[in-house]
């Protein structure tokens, strides 16, 4: 095998060489030394590294620095157990200024550093209280690239006493904010499929807590847009879970949260699943089976159309498609208009129905009420009212059927003689 000797691969081999001799005093026995770091790190920068390695660099030492900061459970655990005994202060003054440091050497590329690195970064920087300078170039570069993150771990905790949610949604709110308001180019229409999955599975995780209130809820769910939902089964998913863990959500906030899924978006499975889901509002139930029907209206078109064209004498001849006559889109406008009266006419009623059924909810209450207090009257009110209807029914008999209903009032014995 003939060795190269270009000037180009010579000048690489003396530029891996030196890399190698600059890492070299990357080892256990200098791993706390901060300040050697930092002067180690700027050398190598000025050799003209790829970012990408000094990012490596800075992830590798900042594991072995703060176990924390590993992806490797088995690492934390044993972290925790060996570690020195000392002060909580002084063992968060030391994490605020590495985190501190460690943020001002990270270089200017923003996907230098892997994402998921960079979140349990914010979350030791959250929990050590770093300056808020600090914490803002991180959540700058996360949500750079938070099409990248994971779920496990954008779950950060909240270590806010005035916030009374356990994970920190005002956090995730402000990620998802930047990165939909990055330019498109920098943001592709994959990335924002990517994070719209991530934030309603995040949404699912968070609506579990009883704290989490309206407001936060609506707030994140409506950070996407709505043509980044190829299907809306995530957040109806979502809005299940929160329902189910706020059962004194009022009907107006129901109807506010269902309005946020498209039920033409929903798949078969989720669709069944909502039209029998007592949780959800009469008008979302109803949205939900008019899309069905109009999608199996759509495909018994479609599969007439196709088994016509089997049928055609000039399949091979007849062209894909056709285009519709003015009668028949005529007819199916008409079609369509029924359905939709047929929808309000079910809605309408529907309503009524619910109106109705909440005014003999309290009827029903009211008369508790009195038969707790053991008010006579209501008894007296409801035996006049019998008699009264007794009456009416009474006077519009003639006088000859009164007269034998009261004979046979009198003396039963003697009618049922007779009729034997």
């Amino acid at each position: 095998m003939q060795k190269l000797t270009s000037p180009e691969y010579t000048a690489f081999s003396c530029k891996a060489a030196m890399f190698e001799s600059e890492l070299c005093w990357f080892d256990d026995a200098c791993i706390l030394d901060m300040d050697h770091f930092v002067k180690r790190l700027s050398s190598i920068k000025e050799k003209g590294v790829r970012p990408d390695l000094i990012g490596s660099i800075i992830t590798h030492y900042a594991s072995k620095w703060l176990p924390e900061l590993s992806d490797d459970d088995a690492q934390k655990m044993t972290a925790n157990v060996d570690e020195s005994p000392e002060s909580v202060t002084t063992s968060w003054m030391k994490k605020r200024f590495f985190v501190e440091t460690l943020v001002g050497t990270l270089p200017p590329e923003k996907d230098s550093i892997p994402c998921n690195f960079l979140l349990r970064l914010l979350r030791v920087a959250n929990m050590v209280r770093v300056e808020p300078a600090y914490r803002a170039e991180l959540e700058k570069r996360v949500s750079y690239q938070l099409d990248h993150a994971s779920l496990r771990e954008l779950m950060i905790p909240s270590f806010s006493h005035t916030c009374t949610t356990l994970l920190d949604v005002e956090l995730v709110l402000r990620l998802a904010r930047r990165f939909m308001n990055l330019d498109e180019a920098v943001r592709s229409g994959a990335a924002l499929i990517k994070v719209t999955k991530l934030v309603d599975c995040y949404l699912a995780e968070a609506a579990i807590d009883s704290n989490l209130t309206l407001s936060e809820f609506f707030a994140l769910a409506s950070v996407p847009p709505g043509h980044a939902r190829a299907m809306d089964d995530g957040l109806y998913r979502a809005i299940d879970t929160y329902l189910k863990a706020h059962p004194g959500v009022s009907k107006q906030d129901r109807n506010r949260l269902c309005k946020l899924i498209d039920s033409r978006k929903l798949s078969p499975e989720a669709s069944l699943h909502a039209a029998q889901n007592e949780r959800l509002p009469v008008r979302a139930v109803v949205q939900v089976l008019f899309s069905e029907q109009n999608k199996l209206n759509k495909q018994i078109l479609d599969f007439s159309g196709s088994f016509s064209g089997m049928l055609s004498p000039n399949m091979g001849l007849d062209a894909p498609a056709r285009c519709l006559s003015k009668r028949e889109i005529n007819t199916q406008q008409m079609e369509v208009k029924r359905l939709k009266e047929d929808v309000l006419r079910l809605q309408s009623h529907c309503m009524a129905l619910e109106g109705q059924i909440e005014k003999l909810m309290e009827k029903k209450k009211g008369f508790l009420i009195w038969k707790k207090f053991g008010i006579p009257t209501l008894r007296g009110n409801k035996n006049e009212e019998i008699e009264r209807e007794a009456n009416v029914g009474i006077g519009l008999k003639t006088p000859l059927q009164m007269r034998t209903r009261l004979v046979k009032a009198k003396n039963p014995n003697k009618w049922r003689k007779s009729l034997s």
